[in-house]
């Protein structure tokens, strides 16, 4: 026989338990220790070999012929620590069954001496007997079984959290840095909480003896790699836990390459061909008149339509002027009765509302999830840094020299901690005091939280929030060297291991978060490199509040949480003793913010509206004297202009608000500013018309404001019409916001064009009365002796544009092809423009929110959480059902969580971080006989039923161990545990218990038949990259999309799948996101849908004259398409507020273009270029004065709003199509016009030249102003001689 205590095969180093370890305090098990026993293995029968063959069955060598160094004790104790581990490495097999080789060849093996070499023992006395126990010993492992060990358990998933196993089984070091030898290491440290004593593993590589004690031969057994098979049958590990499992996927295709043409950009190729074609072919153009018998139907219809709607109009412009009382009376008691449904007025400010559709997909798929699962928690964040504060180096004894940045100083981690206890209030609401438990997402508690169960995220939770825990110190002891530890080695050790319940420090604390789940650390400091964490810049502050309908009382409450909350940061902000730089925001702020914005921006929009009317009011007198300029001023009727604008928007808005559709407060800004462009537009088109027109002989008051009513309405009309029917056809669009901006601008439009023919009207005909008169504006009492002029008045603009303008437009050498090249180049530019809408635009400038984005991106290290949503119609209960989401041993390789796993393998592409969580996964593993979750009471009242792990008298499992360790539960299992597995609170005996990670995540309803539950919804929750632009956030879910529509074709081949089954993602900003996958096609439809009423309207109106409908067209499409390409230049991105700007340009653009197409279709002149010449005197000038002048200054003081929203898209965006719009209408479209107009008809000159002579021969019976304010003072007006003078031909 050997000598004492040597190592020899066939010995024991130790046998039997001793009693309880007296070094290891605060352990989470008991740490029994083994008696030193130097002698032969026992040979183990009966009830010895069947518990062998059950915990360590790698060392049955059959009844009769096993022997072992453990006793029974020793095995059932061996047994109870392996299944805390086996809680998380079953999923793998070949993981656990190696985790257990080792244990079981440490404590059990027969040839014990030889692999371990005890190195410490102490006498300890149990039951007043003295024995001397083992405390510390070396285990002497080869490196191949070692590693091949490792390997097989360091992908090993946890399927709540999405991380590794590993990351809990290596102390400080976490996944990233874990080896086989930090593994052993940690798993041989008795101040991990679990382990007994001290194991001193040595990883031996093979050949090396050197430093090994001899006898002793480093154990070199088997591993099983974590693709193989157990020897007990069970099948290899998934994919997800082993890479060697995976299947061959193929790499995810490259983004396309961008289209080109030779190398160069082949849209710009293509537009420079085109521009090319254009030029050459621009100048063949040539004219003639078309002689009577040439005339068409379609020309006749042209001169008939004109006729028609002339004397229409003139008879009731005739009409109106004869009783303006009258008409201004009925306008306003129909406008009082449209008005009045204001009173019932609803404005939509919420976003979800206002920019996502109720029958859009993104808004039934978030109305899904919020109905069978809460409404996306209500976030509530600071993230605090403190620039210039110097960091620290710091020599720890477990963890070596680490660097400190300032920001994780004890100081600041108590100054936060005092900060997010501060928050409480009164509320009306509940009538008492309210603090965060009333409010707050408490996942472990949610019945009846208090304060400690609410789920904050700081770094304080490392310390359960106690300020006790931060200052806590103590000496400690690590390979012969004493050092006091503190905050900052238990700090280290919890970001690297979040999930333990104890670490390895003397300081004996829990990183667990005092609300019982851990706390990542990405949720707990931000801008660190890697998994340099103590390195961090930043502290991360989240409450997380549950959400409510808008209806709830705790909704209010909430509500008022977030108020007080945002009262004490800011306040705190502000305060001298601050230590922080900080960012913060809740999950009311962006509603908050927009709204306030909008309402700081009202004045800013008063006054562009009072420039507007101040240039109007201006602009429409014609004044020819200094002493008739209170009688030619124009002040009450541009007032009545305003009012009419007013007035028919005050309609529209009525008659929506009286049929309940909601406004918004874009429609309050933007349809004001639409209706007075428009409107002003007819207003100077109208006086102007008035102003330069001579009195014919004969002629009333009356019969000439008809006349020239008779010869502008028709534009007039053409415009409003063409306006209201392309807005009314923007209602299609399915974005809510731009359907009901379109329905508003309609009828506003409508409303506008039926006031300006009926109050408007009216009003000119009492002032053009006082004017008459030579009265005073605003003393109509005051007379004034100046006569006026007898000759009409055509103001500045109209000589000059007649005289210099128009000749130099139209010369030879100016009619070029300029706008063509600026066509050309806005469309190539088009397809760069960038679409979406950065959620920084919407907050003003100044806003705190813009910090806190700025802060986000720079800080923030993973982004949103998303889920993927099964519907009702999956069969979970089948194994094949099962399979088929699950990503542990024996599950499908392409299920649902497998695929979303794939996805994470590339996050450039898929923008997925973390795999998705698995509660079907978890339930297995939860019902494993191999670890303590899922047991039956064995005795007593609740005999058979559910049985924690915390309890006792517990005998019994509730499935028995599989053969091939794939374990599946039957229907009526999976129905009768799932339950007790959702209400099960998780705990170091039982880590996989599902409340608070699971029992939101399945949506069960009971059926009234079988009282048998049926599964609703369920979801899996993963994680996306951080997210920073509109671009990233659109592309996250439209791959999002095309994995979850990949999940369910494959989910509906399993048997029994309803075919309208879906897993489609979900998370709070995909709503809003969800524009940006078709606004391109949106926008495309919505403005053609505009653009086909210009071209229809305008043919109707000119009686089927196609050209110049065509021509019409196309300027107000080239406006469109320069309107964009400048966007691309100026940085304005393409979003729902950008298509309603683009909507309205379309209507603007028919101001600048329609009455220019008109006015030259109805010139008389031989040639083109003549009538282009006419067209842009005449019409051009009213135009210029009536739109671009109006809407210029107007634009200008936009500029100086605080939201970025209203600078960009209002002042930049409106400014561009005005300008763009003027140089279109008054520039291009003549030159255009004088190329390809439409040629003029002889039968239209004989007609013209008719109508001179008749004008002719009446010319000495022509009465000028002088005679008509005769006749008005004369007492009958038709019987009264009359002054004949001589007045021009005009």
């Amino acid at each position: 026989s050997p000598p004492p205590y040597c190592h020899y095969p066939g010995y024991c180093a130790f046998y039997e338990e001793c009693g309880r370890n007296p070094t290891v305090v605060g352990s989470l098990l008991p740490p029994i220790i083994p008696c030193l026993n130097y002698s032969r293995a026992r040979a183990l029968e009966g009830e010895h070999y069947q518990q062998l063959k059950k915990v360590c069955p790698m060392l049955d060598r059959g009844e009769g012929s096993t022997t072992a160094c453990c006793s029974i004790k020793q095995l059932k104790s061996l047994e109870m620590s392996l299944m805390l581990s086996k809680a998380v490495l079953m999923r793998c097999p070949s993981c656990a069954d190696n985790f257990a080789h080792l244990h079981c060849i440490n404590t059990c093996s027969p040839d014990q001496t030889t692999t371990i070499n005890v190195t410490r023992t102490m006498n300890i006395t149990t039951l007043g007997i003295v024995k001397e126990a083992v405390v510390g010993y070396q285990a002497y492992l080869s490196t191949s079984f070692a590693d091949k060990s490792f390997e097989s358990c360091k992908n090993v998933r946890i399927p709540a959290t999405g991380g590794y196993a590993i990351a809990t089984m290596c102390g400080r070091y976490g996944s990233a840095l874990c080896t086989a030898q930090r593994w052993y290491d940690f798993q041989g440290d008795s101040s991990n909480g679990l382990a007994p004593l001290d194991i001193d593993f040595r990883l031996i590589p093979e050949g090396v003896t050197e430093g090994i004690p001899d006898g002793v031969v480093p154990y070199a057994g088997r591993a099983l790699g974590c693709n193989e098979m157990t020897p007990t049958g069970a099948e290899v590990c998934s994919c997800q836990d082993c890479q060697a499992s995976c299947p061959v996927v193929p790499s995810p295709p490259p983004p396309a390459e961008p289209f080109t043409i030779g190398g160069v950009d082949g849209y710009l190729v293509l537009c420079v061909i085109f521009l090319c074609v254009l030029i050459l072919n621009g100048n063949n153009v040539s004219e003639r008149l078309i002689e009577p018998w040439e005339v068409t139907c379609t020309d006749k219809n042209s001169l008939a339509t004109q006729e028609f709607l002339g004397s229409g109009f003139r008879a009731w412009g005739t009409l109106v002027a004869s009783h303006p009382l009258k008409v201004l009376l009925a306008s306003a008691v129909v406008t009082a009765a449209f008005a009045t449904g204001l009173m019932h007025i609803e404005l939509t400010t919420d976003p979800v509302q206002l920019w996502s559709a109720p029958n859009s997909r993104a808004r039934m798929e978030k109305d899904f999830h919020d109905k069978h699962f809460d409404p996306f928690f209500r976030t509530n964040q600071m993230i605090l840094t403190a620039p210039g504060r110097p960091g620290h180096f710091y020599d720890s004894l477990l963890f070596g020299k680490q660097n400190f940045s300032g920001i994780i100083a004890k100081d600041l981690i108590l100054e936060l901690l005092k900060l997010q206890r501060k928050i409480q209030f009164w509320s009306n609401d509940l009538n008492r005091m309210a603090s965060l438990k009333d409010v707050c997402f408490a996942p472990l508690n949610p019945s009846n939280p208090s304060l400690t169960d609410c789920a904050v995220n700081s770094l304080p939770q490392y310390f359960q929030n106690s300020v006790a825990n931060l200052n806590a110190k103590v000496n400690m002891t690590e390979l012969g060297v004493t050092k006091e530890v503190d905050w900052r080695d238990h700090f280290i050790y919890c970001v690297n291991s979040p999930l333990s319940f104890k670490d390895i420090t003397d300081l004996q604390l829990s990183c667990m978060a005092d609300y019982g789940a851990p706390v990542f650390p990405f949720l707990a400091v931000g801008g660190y490199e890697k998994e340099g964490y103590t390195t961090a810049e930043a502290l991360i502050l989240t409450f997380s509040l549950n959400n409510y309908p808008r209806d709830n009382i705790k909704f209010k409450v909430a509500l008022e949480w977030e108020q007080r909350f945002l009262d004490i940061v800011q306040e705190y902000q502000k305060s001298p003793g601050n230590p922080f730089t900080f960012a913060y925001m809740a999950e009311r702020s962006l509603e908050d913010e927009i709204n306030r914005t909008t309402a700081e921006d009202i004045p800013i929009f008063m006054i562009s509206y009072a420039v507007i009317f101040v240039y109007i009011a201006v602009a429409l007198g014609e004044y020819t004297s200094f002493s008739r300029i209170l009688v030619d001023s124009k002040f009450l009727v541009g007032l009545g202009g305003i009012l009419v604008v007013g007035c028919s928007v005050l309609a529209s808005m009525g008659f929506y608000a009286w049929i309940g559709i909601p406004s918004s407060l874009i429609i309050l800004q933007v349809v004001p500013f639409l209706v007075l462009a428009v409107g002003a537009d007819n207003i100077f088109i109208f006086v102007l018309e008035y102003q330069r027109d001579a009195r014919r002989p004969g002629e009333k008051r009356e019969e000439r404001i008809g006349r020239v009513l008779g010869n502008v309405a028709p534009s007039m009309l053409l415009c409003s019409l063409s306006e209201s029917v392309c807005f009314f056809l923007g209602a299609l669009s399915t974005m809510p916001a731009v359907k009901s901006f379109a329905l508003y601008a309609a009828l506003a439009v409508l409303m506008d064009f039926v006031l300006q023919m009926t109050a408007f009207v009216a009003l000119l005909s009492l002032d053009a009365r006082r004017q008459d008169g030579n009265r005073c504006e605003l003393a109509c009492c005051v007379t004034v002796k100046t006569t006026a002029p007898t000759k009409p008045n055509e103001g500045f603009l109209l000589p000059a544009m007649r005289k210099y303008y128009a000749p130099v437009l139209l010369h030879p050498v100016t009619r070029i092809v300029v706008f063509i090249f600026m066509f050309i180049s806005s469309i190539y530019l088009m397809f760069y423009v960038t679409v979406g809408l950065d959620q920084e635009l919407a907050m003003p400038q100044g806003s705190y929110m813009l910090e806190y984005f700025k802060y986000l991106y720079a800080y923030f290290e993973v982004g949103v959480p998303t889920y993927f949503v099964t519907t009702k119609g999956f069969n979970f209960t089948s194994i094949a059902g099962m399979n088929a989401t699950c990503s542990s041993v024996g599950c499908d390789p392409f299920s649902l969580t497998q695929k979303i796993q794939y996805a994470t393998e590339y996050p450039d592409l898929s923008y997925m971080a973390i795999p998705a969580n698995s509660w079907v996964d978890d339930f297995i593993d939860w019902l494993n006989p191999g670890s303590k979750c899922c047991r039956l009471y064995s005795i007593g009242p609740n005999k058979g039923k559910f049985c924690p792990a915390t309890a006792f008298l517990c005998g019994q499992k509730c499935m028995k161990t599989p053969i091939n360790g794939v374990l599946r539960p039957d229907k009526e299992q999976f129905n009768r545990f799932l339950p007790d597995f959702l209400g099960n609170r998780p705990d170091l005996q039982c880590p996989k218990g599902g409340l608070g990670a699971y029992d939101k995540t399945i949506k069960l309803q009971k059926s009234k038949v079988t009282c048998v539950s049926v599964l609703l919804a369920t979801r899996f929750m993963a994680y996306h990259t951080a997210l920073t632009t509109s671009k990233e956030f659109t592309a996250a879910l439209k791959i999002a999309r095309e994995l979850a529509h990949n999940i369910t074709l494959s989910m509906r081949s399993i048997p029994g799948t309803s075919q309208d089954f879906e897993v489609f993602p979900y998370t709070v900003t995909y709503v809003f996101y969800e524009q940006y996958l078709t606004i391109v096609s949106e926008g495309l439809f919505n403005i053609s849908l505009c653009l086909l009423p210009t071209f229809v309207v305008c043919c109707l109106l000119l009686g089927m004259d196609l050209r110049s409908g065509a021509l019409n067209l196309l300027t107000i499409i080239m406006i469109t398409v320069d309107t964009v390409g400048v966007m691309t230049l100026w940085g304005i991105d393409y979003n729902a507020v950008a298509l309603i700007n683009l909507v309205t340009a379309v209507g603007i653009s028919v101001e600048f273009v329609s009455h220019m197409t008109r006015s030259f279709a109805m010139s008389i002149q031989p040639t083109h270029v003549e009538r282009a010449k006419e067209a842009t005197a005449t019409m051009g000038s009213a135009v210029f004065a009536g739109v671009a002048m109006t809407n210029l200054p107007g634009i200008v003081v936009l500029a100086f709003a605080k939201a970025q929203l209203i600078q960009i898209f209002f002042f930049r965006l409106n400014l561009v199509i005005t300008l763009l719009g003027m140089a279109h209408g008054l520039i291009f479209l003549p030159v255009l016009l004088s190329y390809f107009g439409e040629s003029v008809l002889l039968l239209r000159l004989q007609q013209a030249k008719a109508q001179e002579l008749e004008l002719s021969s009446h010319a000495k019976n022509i009465y000028d102003n002088i005679g008509y304010e005769d006749q008005e003072s004369s007492p009958n007006p038709d019987t009264t001689p009359h002054h004949p003078v001589r007045t021009p031909h005009h």
